[in-house]
């Protein structure tokens, strides 16, 4: 089955679909391995895995691309879902990025309606296009994709800037365009949650669980009793890998080894196991690969 598909029928199905945040090949590969059922790229941890800068509209199309790629190939059957920025242009570009992304492996991707250059949509300072602008880089992108299954996630920022009537009435317009997913980006309230699932009855809901951030932290269960379908958690991994790599560092500073932190690490095999060394040794078996002995030194 595409993964393309399977992203449909999880969309379809009766159960939240969960999809944690990764910001390089080995947290999507962890996410993968753990058993969950979608993957997300995050484009916040792509900004500080790649640049180690904030998600300020710092990266380029082909530089999410390429990340996109290396997260894919390692996923395998579970649905990458990717964010895709602004689309990185008017329309014209729109479709040139969903062709980018679906030849990546992606099996869905998220627009949204701010100005370029962007910032994350937790942060202050958002400005957004004119609705009209944003309904047709949403039409362009359902019309640009060659897999009819491949997911096109519309997002709106507008709920910061114009208010969150506003923000309801673009989701509606963009639903009208041909989005497959609605995401409202960082409401504030309970009462806000509950008024855009009214709003949007019939259409999957995003919920972008980001910590420290605007929207309320409710439960999965609160979530889906709420009636959303997809939830991400984009930045959960990258903010316990850095919390676990500021512990170890400031430890070091005071003279500690890694010793004192074994028992928060894993180990050289755990970690080979999980990266797929028995894989590779498998692979080196099969096809007689072996490593060629040095040569030795002559005696004169």
């Amino acid at each position: 089955m595409r993964v393309t598909t399977r992203l449909r029928q999880l969309l379809a199905g009766p159960e939240l679909v969960v999809a944690p945040g990764a910001y390089d090949a080995l947290s999507a590969r962890l996410i993968a391995q753990a058993g969950f059922s979608a993957v997300y790229m995050t484009g916040f941890g792509t900004s500080a895995s790649v640049l180690g800068m904030p998600d300020v509209g710092l990266l380029t199309m082909s530089e999410m691309v390429s990340r996109a790629a290396a997260l894919a190939a390692v996923t395998g059957e579970v649905p990458l879902i990717a964010d895709a920025d602004t689309g990185y242009g008017n329309p014209l570009n729109v479709r040139r990025t969903v062709r980018e992304y679906e030849r990546a492996g992606v099996a869905g991707l998220h627009l949204e309606d701010q100005v370029w250059p962007k910032k994350c949509g937790h942060m202050e300072g958002k400005q957004v296009i004119p609705m009209e602008e944003m309904v047709q880089k949403v039409r362009a992108a359902v019309e640009a994709r060659q897999d009819p299954d491949f997911v096109i996630i519309a997002r709106t920022d507008a709920g910061a800037v114009l208010g969150f009537e506003e923000a309801l009435r673009r989701g509606r317009a963009y639903r009208e365009a041909g989005a497959d997913v609605i995401f409202i980006e960082a409401p504030r309230t309970l009462e806000e949650l509950r008024a855009i699932v009214q709003a949007f009855p019939d259409v999957p809901l995003l919920f972008n669980w980001a910590q420290s951030g605007k929207t309320p932290p409710l439960s999965l269960r609160e979530i889906r009793e709420l009636g959303f379908k997809l939830v991400l958690f984009p930045v959960a991994l990258l903010f316990t890998a850095t919390h676990a790599m500021l512990r170890l560092l400031e430890g070091l500073k005071r003279g500690e080894t890694p010793a004192a932190f074994a028992d928060q690490s894993v180990s050289f095999q755990q970690f080979t196991e999980l990266v797929g060394l028995p894989f590779i040794q498998e692979l080196e078996a099969r096809y007689g690969v072996r490593q060629e002995a040095a040569p030795q030194p002559q005696q004169s």
